[in-house]
């Protein structure tokens, strides 16, 4: 499996899902926190068009929100 990236912020309840969900599964992830890193929210909207998070990176694709099925999807194709 290739690297999971996951973008949050400190107050989104969908961030926290999604981190549990990858915790169950036991799927290793980076969390990148972009209300501590302003910039790098920045660079996230010109990557994906999207402010919101969670967002996640499996393997250079991209999926915006709590997606569960798509991010199994993903990392069962890297």
């Amino acid at each position: 499996m290739k690297g999971v990236t996951v973008f949050t912020t400190n107050r989104c309840p969908y961030c926290v899902m999604l981190k549990n969900f990858l915790n169950e599964y036991q799927i290793s992830f980076k969390e990148v926190n972009v209300e501590d890193k302003p910039e790098l929210m920045q660079q996230l909207v010109n990557t994906t068009g999207q402010m919101g998070v969670p967002q996640t990176n499996v393997d250079g694709k991209w999926v915006i929100g709590f997606d569960p099925n798509e991010i199994m999807s993903l990392i069962k194709k890297a």
